[in-house]
C-alpha cells in the first residue's frame, strides 16, 4: 500500500434523500498520508474530482454528493446494488482505488407507523443465526455463508440477527445480493462474565475500537438496518449499565448516524420495568422472550419502538399476531433460524426415562452436541415449524401438510422451553395401524379437505381463530394422504422398504479455487422414490479426483461420529455430504457404500 492512500474502509456511501423519482447519494472518503512530507492529491468519485492537501501523517475526510434519477431501490424483493469506484491520484498517477457496492433505500422506525422501507410498511419476520455453519463448524467458507443466508430467505425470513457477534463479509454480501435485512450485533455479555475468559475481561480497553471496526467495515451494506450493542447483559440491575449503553451508542455514532441502535434485553425475574432507563438509550428496544410486556410498556412509553429479538419457536402464531396488530411492535426474531453447534440440547424433545431438564442444568445434556431449536436443521431440511411460520408471514406460501409423532410411538414425549412437538412430512407409522394420528395442514385458504386413499376424512374451516391450521385426527392406515385447499393439493405417501440411496447435489460444477463447496443430500428411498423416514443406515463415503470430503453427517445432534469422518448414519432417512474443490480443474467422483447398492455422483471443477 502506498504511503498516501485511501484509508481502510475509508469510503462511506449513504442515501439521505430517496424517492421513486430521485435519490441523493452522499459519499465520504478518508485519505491517509503516512509519508514524512506534505502531499497534494486528487480524488475522483463518479466523474467528480476533488483536491485534497494533507500534511505529513494527516488523515482527511472529503465529502461530495450526486443525484440519481429514477433510481432502482434496494429492497428484500428487489435487492438492487450499485458500484461506486473511488480513485486517488497524484501528479496524474493512480495511487489507490477502492470500489464499493451500495444500495439506494430509505427506512424508518416509528411507534405509530411501524417499520417503513422505501415508503412501505414491512412486518419483520426474523431469525437469530449463530456464527457456525453446521457440519463445517466455525469454518466460514464463502459458499457456506451464502448458503446459510439463502436457506433463511427460502424459509420466508426477511431479517437475520447476527447473534451475538459480527459476521463475515461474505455473509453480509449475500444478505445484500439476496435481499435480507440484518441486525449487526457486536457483543453478548458486557462487564459481568457469562463464561471465564469472555469479553468481560477486555471490554473497557477494547469495546470502542471493536465496535467502531465493525461499523466501519459494515456500514456500506444496505441490508443492515440496525446496530446491536449487546445481548442479555447480566449486570442489568446495576445503574452503571445505562452509562455503558450510552458509551457504546456514542462510539457507533462517531462512525454512523444513519441506523438505529438496539440491544436485546431480558429479565429472569419480575423486575422488567427497571429496564426503562436502559431502554431509553436505545432507538429500537430488543425484547428477549418478553413481548408479553408490550402493552404495559407502551402505556408507560408510547414512543418506544419494540422488536422481539429472541422468541420461542412454539409461540409463532402469538408473536405474528402481536406484530400484525400493534404498529409499535415492528417484528419478531425467533431463536433460532438454524440448528447450531453449542448450547447443547436447547430445543430438544426427549422421551420419558431419558435425562430430564433444560440444557443448562448441572451437568448439561452431555449426549447432545448441538441445539435443535432451529427452524432448519444442519442438513438444510426445513422442519414443519418453518413452513408454518412462513405461511403466517407470507400469504402466498404453498399449502403444507405434516404429521405429529403419535404419543407413545417411540415413548412418552417430553418437551423443553425451545422445543416444538416432533412433527414430520411422513405418512409412515409402522405398527400404528388403527390408532389415532394428528395431521396438520397450514394455509390461508378458508377450507381444507383431507382424503385418505381417496376417501374424504373431513373438511375443516381455517381462519385466524384456528391459527391458520386445519388439524385432523385420523386412524392410521397405509396409503396416500391428500389435503386440498382452493386449487392446491399436497400428498404424503407411506414409504416401502429401503431400496437405494438418492444423491442430490446443490451444484454439479465447482470453481477450481480450493474454496468452492458442493452440498450433496443423501436420502434413503423406496422403489417409488419416496423417502423412508425411519431409515438409519450406516454409510461410508469416498471422494476422489479434484475435490475432497469436507464433512459427512446427519442432522442427528446426538450422533457421536465426527463431522469430517467418512462415516455417517442416515437419520430420519437423510444425511449430507460436503465436498470441497481442489485448485485443479477436472472431475470429482463421489461414492457412498452401505447395505444398499453403491450410490455414485460426478462433479466438475473448472
Amino acid at each position: 500500500m502506498p504511503a498516501l492512500h485511501i484509508a481502510e474502509n475509508g469510503v462511506f456511501v449513504t442515501t439521505p434523500e430517496v424517492s421513486d423519482n430521485q435519490a441523493l447519494v452522499q459519499v465520504e472518503v478518508s485519505v491517509a498520508n503516512e509519508s514524512p512530507s506534505n502531499r497534494n492529491a486528487i480524488i475522483t468519485i463518479g466523474g467528480k474530482e476533488l483536491t485534497v492537501n494533507l500534511a505529513a501523517g494527516e488523515t482527511q475526510t472529503v465529502r461530495t454528493q450526486f443525484t440519481v434519477n429514477n433510481p432502482s431501490l434496494w429492497s428484500t424483493e428487489h435487492p438492487t446494488l450499485n458500484n461506486l469506484s473511488v480513485q486517488l491520484k497524484e501528479k496524474g498517477k493512480i495511487l489507490d482505488t477502492q470500489t464499493v457496492k451500495y444500495g439506494i433505500r430509505s427506512f424508518s422506525f416509528d411507534a405509530e407507523k411501524g417499520f417503513i422501507l422505501n415508503g412501505k410498511k414491512v412486518l419483520i419476520n426474523g431469525a437469530c443465526v449463530h456464527h457456525d455453519d453446521g457440519v463445517l463448524g466455525a469454518s466460514a467458507f464463502d459458499d457456506a455463508e451464502i448458503r446459510k443466508v439463502r436457506q433463511m430467505k427460502n424459509a420466508g425470513f426477511n431479517l437475520i440477527r447476527t447473534s451475538h457477534n459480527p459476521t463475515t463479509r461474505a455473509f453480509l454480501d449475500a444478505c445484500d445480493s439476496i435481499g435480507m435485512l440484518v441486525i449487526d450485533e457486536a457483543f453478548d455479555g458486557w462487564r459481568t462474565q457469562k463464561n471465564p475468559y469472555d469479553y468481560s475481561t477486555v471490554i473497557d480497553s477494547c469495546f470502542r475500537s471493536d465496535i467502531q471496526s465493525m461499523v466501519l467495515r459494515d456500514r456500506n451494506h444496505p441490508s443492515i438496518i440496525s446496530w446491536s450493542i449487546g445481548n442479555e447483559v447480566i449486570e442489568r440491575k446495576d445503574i452503571r449499565v445505562v452509562y455503558t449503553a450510552r458509551q457504546m451508542k456514542a462510539a457507533i455514532h462517531e462512525k454512523d448516524t444513519t441506523r438505529p441502535v438496539t440491544e436485546a434485553l431480558c429479565a429472569w425475574d419480575s423486575d422488567w420495568e427497571i429496564y426503562d432507563p436502559h431502554a431509553e438509550v436505545l432507538d429500537v428496544v430488543g425484547y428477549n422472550y418478553m413481548l408479553f410486556k408490550h402493552a404495559d410498556d407502551h402505556k408507560r412509553d408510547p414512543k418506544r419502538v419494540i422488536w422481539q429479538t429472541e422468541s420461542y419457536p412454539r409461540d409463532a402464531f402469538r408473536n405474528w399476531a402481536t406484530v400484525h396488530d400493534f404498529p409499535y411492535v415492528v417484528g419478531d426474531i425467533v431463536w433460532t433460524g438454524l440448528d447450531y453447534l453449542g448450547e447443547s440440547g436447547i430445543g430438544r424433545t426427549y422421551y420419558k426415562g431419558e435425562r430430564e431438564g433444560e440444557s443448562w442444568i448441572k451437568g448439561g445434556q452431555p449426549e447432545w452436541h448441538g441445539a435443535p431449536c432451529g427452524d432448519v436443521d444442519i442438513t438444510g431440511w426445513r422442519k414443519p415449524i418453518s413452513h408454518y411460520r412462513e405461511m403466517l408471514w407470507n400469504e402466498n406460501t404453498p399449502l403444507y401438510m405434516a404429521v405429529k409423532e403419535p404419543e407413545g410411538y417411540h415413548g412418552e414425549i417430553k418437551q423443553t422451553m425451545w422445543s416444538v412437538w416432533p412433527t414430520y412430512e411422513s405418512w409412515t407409522w409402522k405398527g400404528w395401524e388403527g390408532k389415532p394420528v394428528e395431521v396438520e395442514v397450514y394455509t390461508h385458504q378458508p377450507k381444507v379437505k383431507l382424503y385418505l386413499n381417496d376417501q374424504l376424512i373431513g373438511t375443516k374451516e381455517v381462519n385466524r381463530n384456528t391459527e391458520y391450521k386445519a388439524v385432523f385426527t385420523v386412524p392410521y392406515q397405509k396409503g396416500t394422504l391428500r389435503a386440498e385447499a382452493g386449487e392446491e393439493s399436497v400428498t404424503l405417501k407411506t414409504a416401502g422398504e429401503p431400496v437405494r440411496l438418492k444423491l442430490t447435489p446443490d451444484r454439479t460444477v465447482m470453481r477450481a479455487d480450493g474454496q468452492s463447496l458442493t452440498y450433496i443430500i443423501v436420502e434413503v428411498v423406496d422403489q417409488d422414490g419416496n423417502l423412508v423416514p425411519e431409515a438409519e443406515i450406516p454409510c461410508e463415503a469416498t471422494v476422489k479426483g479434484t475435490g475432497k470430503l469436507l464433512a459427512f453427517a446427519s442432522a442427528n445432534l446426538k450422533d457421536e461420529e465426527p463431522y469430517p469422518s467418512v462415516h455417517s448414519k442416515t437419520w430420519k432417512g437423510r444425511a449430507m455430504l460436503v465436498v470441497r474443490s481442489s485448485q485443479k480443474k477436472g472431475t470429482v467422483n463421489v461414492s457412498i457404500k452401505s447395505k444398499l447398492p453403491i450410490a455414485t455422483l460426478s462433479l466438475k471443477t473448472k
